[in-house]
């Protein structure tokens, strides 16, 4: 049924809100401005809440432009909402609100307090309505009490004496009337020139509830009331309730008027503030107002803190509201949730806390703005925000100031004292379970650091490769802990080299790293901790309007230093107005120690192995010689990671154009200490046999050469011999074989037999008896000669064998050289399930076929 088909319609007013966030305010204010002008006031705050829950629903949650019309009858005044296109059902009915949900609010408010609401639908709009009922009588009187019994009135001397003063900027007395002088015991010839402050026992009173607030910063307030002592005359304090006033004179130069009575008659003064600018004065605020705000339920700090913001701007008739949440050590306050304000840039932003007037030495008392911009600077996050005044109230946990709650407005002059009082009801409300969700947050944050920074050390501990080193450190930061990051490495006696560069878009990426190779990079500094570095801001208009997010978003840097000594800085970076958390700057400051351990961990490993390998790599034969007639394979393999020379050695040198020696050889044990010993036979057999001397001589004097490294010195076992060509056709072997597992031949019909015999390895005795052998080798024969790391591979007690091997080389007839190499390492490998340990030579000979 329609509600105004029964009542009469006095008057009837609509206005279309578009679909963004701040129509919800412009709502409100066009409520409260209508129901006003219709002498409504006794309804204005239940119509600004419910329109404002109603509008939001529409505006925000179901993105449709929004109607609002306010409808007066006789005794009741409707509010009409309508969106253009429903897209929620009427509930069946509206039972207990769950203050955690936010859907079914505006509706649940409406049954809870309009007399009467409900939901129409069409085929096009969905109209929700609520009317209130006006109490009888008439609303034009701006300030009225109860009617009280003679016996309840406030007491007061008669006549009252209302002290009126005057200060100049500098707080001195310039106008004190006669009432001052009977208050103040003082006359006005003594007065006048005085200080405030040396007439005002502050804050020497019970009322006053935070002693930290200077009296000279109490001055510089726009407004205040409240009671104290002041020094009477005689020396005896008197208590006063008192108003102050600031105003600007003739001059534009401000001045303060004093207003004060005797404590027993401060009826006379309270809200005459509110009248005097034009106000109806606010109700004193009831405790239901505020309810649901102390307790956070299921959700977390962020979800209060947000509920505390809206309702107070609501409450407040505010266009926008904040809450700055007070860091450790209290000197600064950072920005935790905002609405009206444009957006989340301002989220985490941080505000210094200090103890000048004007700004935030302010918010250990509440306090009401009247003119931002007046005062620059007096609530530093409103700047260019388009709010021109603003009502903030401390958020207090025993005495300790925890936080700052605020509205704010674009018209200026738009709070008084009263809603500064009823914003620090809400603050005191919500302070314990504010600081509790915070404490609660503190934990988790600290915990998941630990276990982030712990797993950021296993990463980083799992690899030595410097490249993949900083990779990681990149790929850790991202997006953990910043939307892009870079990392710049400095040589000694080098400039910063930009070295890697990550961003949580990798598409990103080559476009930032473009900009960073346009600007100079971050210079390392000798403190640790991150500090702003604007190099991107630098590069220009052109660069700002095509990288926006990466030019614009706020950057930091941190030095990498490892062993004292700067490797390079660390630079992060967030999309376009994000701040970074102090607890996130804390965090990359031990993520930066930690990675540029590991990145010098790297560095340090990828030297000496690079320097390692060089050494190992001199240790091996240059490129083996062509000898006419011979195809030549050789198969070697060191044990131990990244070990390239063991203790197996191999060689073939030219001695003269038709001669040529070879050898291959077994030093006891692997490693380092093995290959010294391989590198000084090696370079003993290419020496001495160059001078002519014969295979025995050689190796007598390499045998004293070896027992002359003293405790260094290790035994070894060498197959060594030349090679020359036959008269006849084939090859010459001239060998000893001192200690070594013998050679084997293949001939081409399978036949497989040792050649030489066993003489005594070197390195144990003084003197060495030695005889060489001559072996002939015919076109297609092969000659293998190995360590006993390919004969000594086992498998649990199985073992492969001079007979294995015989066998494996028998299966090679026909194979080239690099094919019977190739057969004999494949069976090795497979002999056994495990990796071989051993060092392992193999030399293949085979002469070529006629």
């Amino acid at each position: 049924m329609d509600p105004e088909s029964e009542m009469v319609v006095t008057a009837r007013v609509s206005a279309a809100f578009a679909p963004e966030g701040r129509s919800v305010a412009a709502a409100r204010s066009f409520v409260r401005q209508t129901l006003t002008e219709w002498d409504a006031i006794a309804v204005v705050d239940d119509a600004v809440l419910l329109v404002s829950e109603l509008v939001t629903n529409a505006i925000v949650h179901a993105g449709t432009a929004t109607e609002v019309s306010c409808v007066r009858y006789d005794g009741a005044v409707q509010i009409e909402v309508v969106d253009r296109y429903p897209t929620l059902e009427l509930p069946a009915s509206v039972g207990a609100f769950d203050s955690d949900d936010e859907s079914g609010r505006g509706l649940f408010l409406s049954a809870s307090i309009a007399a009467a609401w409900g939901v129409e639908y069409t085929k096009s709009v969905k109209q929700v309505w609520f009317r209130l009922d006006l109490p009888d009588g008439g609303s034009s009187t701006s300030l009225a009490g109860p009617t009280l019994p003679t016996h309840v009135l406030p007491g007061a001397d008669t006549p009252v004496r209302v002290a009126v003063v005057h200060a100049d900027a500098h707080q001195r007395v310039t106008h004190w009337n006669v009432d001052a002088a009977d208050l103040f015991g003082r006359s006005a010839q003594e007065a006048v020139g005085m200080r405030l402050s040396e007439l005002v026992d502050w804050p020497h009173t019970p009322d006053v509830s935070d002693t930290d607030l200077p009296f000279a910063a109490m001055l510089e307030l726009s407004r205040w009331q409240g009671m104290y002592d002041i020094r009477h005359g005689e020396g005896r304090p008197v208590r006063v309730f008192a108003s102050h006033v600031r105003l600007r004179d003739a001059s534009d130069n401000p001045s303060l008027v004093l207003l004060a009575v005797p404590a027993r008659a401060r009826a006379v003064l309270e809200n005459r503030a509110a009248a005097a600018a034009g106000r109806t004065p606010v109700p004193p605020p009831t405790d239901s107002e505020w309810d649901g705000l102390e307790g956070p339920g299921r959700s977390g700090l962020d979800e209060l803190l947000q509920r505390a913001i809206e309702r107070a701007r609501d409450l407040l008739d505010g266009d926008a509201a904040f809450v700055l949440i007070a860091t450790d050590d209290e000197s600064e306050m950072e920005v935790r949730a905002t609405t009206g304000l444009g957006g989340s840039h301002q989220r985490y932003a941080r505000v210094p806390v200090d103890n000048a007037a004007g700004r935030f030495g302010t918010a250990r008392m509440p306090a009401v703005h009247d003119d931002a911009d007046a005062v620059r600077g007096a609530v530093p996050l409103l700047a260019d925000t388009g709010m021109r005044s603003a009502v903030t109230a401390p958020l207090k946990v025993e005495g300790r100031l925890t936080g700052t709650l605020g509205v704010a407005s674009e018209s200026s002059t738009h709070f008084d004292n009263d809603a500064a009082a009823r914003l620090q009801r809400a603050a005191d409300r919500i302070s314990l379970s504010v600081e509790s969700a915070r404490l609660s947050e503190l934990e988790r944050v600290r915990r998941g650091s630990l276990s982030f920074l712990a797993e950021a050390s296993d990463l980083l501990a799992g690899t030595l490769d410097p490249e993949m080193t900083l990779a990681m450190v990149a790929q850790i930061v991202v997006p953990r802990l910043a939307t892009w990051c870079a990392v710049h490495t400095v040589a000694e006696g080098q400039e910063p080299v930009l070295s890697c560069v990550w961003h949580t878009d990798e598409s990103r990426i080559d476009d930032l790293r473009d900009l960073l190779n346009k600007t100079d990079p971050p210079r390392g500094h000798a403190t640790p901790g991150a500090r702003p570095w604007p190099g991107l801001r630098r590069l220009g208009p052109e660069a700002a309007t095509q990288h926006e997010d990466l030019v614009t978003g706020e950057t930091v840097s941190l030095p990498l230093v490892a062993r004292g000594r700067g490797i390079g800085m660390l630079t992060l970076g967030n999309s376009a107005g994000e701040r970074f958390r102090r607890e996130t700057l804390e965090l990359a400051e031990d993520l930066s120690r930690r990675a540029a351990l590991a990145m010098d961990n790297a560095r340090l490993y990828s030297e000496r192995s690079a320097t390692s390998q060089a050494l190992q790599r001199s240790l091996l034969p240059p490129e083996l010689p062509r000898v006419p007639g011979l195809d030549i394979e050789v198969v070697y393999q060191a044990s131990g990671e990244s070990n390239e020379v063991g203790g197996d050695f191999y060689d073939l040198f030219t001695i003269r154009p038709d001669l040529w020696g070879f050898a291959i050889g077994d030093v006891c044990g692997t490693g380092p200490e093995a290959a010294a010993v391989t590198g000084l036979a090696r370079q003993a057999l290419r020496l001495l046999a160059g001078e002519g001397m014969t295979i025995p001589a050689v190796l007598q004097r390499l045998n004293t050469a070896i027992l002359d490294e003293g405790p260094r010195s290790r035994f070894l076992t060498l197959l060594h011999g030349h090679i020359s060509h036959r008269d006849a056709g084939g090859i010459r072997l001239d060998l000893v074989s001192a200690g070594h597992p013998l050679p084997l031949r293949l001939r081409p019909d399978g036949q497989v037999e040792q050649v030489a015999t066993p003489q005594p390895l070197l390195g144990v005795l003084d003197e060495v008896d030695l005889e060489s052998e001559t072996v002939d080798l015919d076109p297609g024969d092969v000659l293998l000669c190995v360590t006993d790391g390919v004969t000594e591979r086992r498998e649990g007690a199985r073992m492969l064998g001079d007979e294995g091997l015989a066998t494996v080389l028998a299966g090679c007839t026909g194979m080239t050289a690099g094919a019977v190499a190739a057969r004999v390492h494949r069976a090795v490998e497979a002999f056994a399930a495990e990796p071989a340990r051993d060092d392992m030579a193999i030399l293949v000979l085979r002469v070529a076929d006629r």
